[in-house]
């Protein structure tokens, strides 16, 4: 029988459960925060990751711990993947002074830069000179480290985007440009925003390598980065690796969906990358289904346990108002 199970030489097929969980802490988190902004408890806006979750774990796997990242508007999925605390997360999103941002940032400013996590960004391709500065600073202080700088569909087609791609190109920035095109930019297919198929294409225009993954197959997603990541560690310069996946949510709260048919969404839904990762590892006996439950069960409680937390965290005061000000 044909394994299911393709690994990058370094990573080891026992911490496979450990990525399971971690897909579960995202697909929890992000319900969690649906349900709350539906309720009014959370405020400002939200864009959730449900349905993308191998994106932003199969391509966190593949670092170093001191590697960075660059994240996204839609970033809870690449935080939790790069080790955040989910009650400081939460409670960022319930605007307590726990929060990663004292309550102030809300959900598109999360950052953890002790863990590699340069933050989140409220600003389409606001990511893409953050990225480029941070590996140059590798490249030129020799630190070693490699640079995963998260986008969406819609943001290559931003000035930022080819700006970033044409410096880290003729620079050989040890950086790797991770798009998650999950098909439509904002309210609009991908399709009717650019003549092309595949935002990798446009690494052509660059000199440097392009490569489409099944961005819900974590599998394809680690290898297709890892081999981009080990290109970049060596000093032959950036790639851009485009993970073809789905949100199964609308853009951002306030979106209806009614730009697709419910067809679709059903046709992306049985892609689950959760349950695509669960199945394989069952099958190739590195998991029960006993013990499947089990790591479901223990990433819920985690999250739960992060709204109590959050509830019994403190609100900022007015004294606070003019604090992490600067001029």
């Amino acid at each position: 029988m044909t394994s299911l199970i393709n690994l990058p030489a370094h990573l080891k097929r026992d911490d496979l459960t450990d990525l399971l969980k971690q897909m579960w802490q995202i697909r929890f988190f992000e319900e969690k925060v649906d349900e709350f902004f539906a309720k009014g408890m959370i405020h400002g806006t939200t864009h959730l990751a449900v349905g993308q979750e191998a994106s932003a774990v199969g391509s966190i796997a593949v670092l170093e711990e001191r590697d960075k990242i660059t994240s996204t508007h839609r970033g809870h999925g690449h935080c939790i993947a790069k080790g955040a605390e989910v009650n400081r997360m939460m409670a960022e999103l319930f605007g307590r002074t726990t929060g990663y941002c004292k309550g102030k940032g809300g959900s598109m400013h999360i950052a953890d830069v002790e863990k590699g996590n340069l933050g989140a960004n409220g600003i389409v391709g606001g990511g893409f000179a953050i990225a480029a500065g941070a590996a140059l600073t590798s490249q030129m202080k020799n630190e070693g480290y490699v640079v995963l700088c998260f986008f969406g569909d819609g943001a290559s087609n931003e000035g930022s985007f080819h700006e970033a791609l044409n410096l880290a190109s003729i620079w050989k920035l040890p950086v790797v440009f991770v798009c998650e095109n999950n098909q439509y930019g904002m309210s609009g297919p991908a399709k009717e925003m650019m003549n092309i198929e595949d935002v990798a294409a446009r690494a052509e225009s660059y000199g440097i390598p392009g490569k489409v993954v099944d961005g819900n197959d974590v599998f394809d997603v680690m290898n297709g980065v890892s081999e981009a990541v080990d290109r970049a560690r060596t000093g032959q310069g950036p790639s851009i690796v485009e993970a073809k996946t789905y949100r199964w949510k609308g853009h951002s709260k306030s979106d209806a969906k009614k730009y697709r048919t419910r067809e679709e969404e059903q046709k992306w839904r049985a892609k689950d990358p959760i349950a695509r990762l669960r199945d394989a590892l069952i099958q190739e006996g590195l998991l029960t289904e006993e013990g499947a439950t089990e790591i479901k069960a223990a990433a819920k409680k985690e999250i739960e346990d992060s709204v109590e937390f959050s509830k019994q965290s403190p609100m900022p005061t007015i004294d606070d108002l003019m604090e992490d000000i600067y001029a």
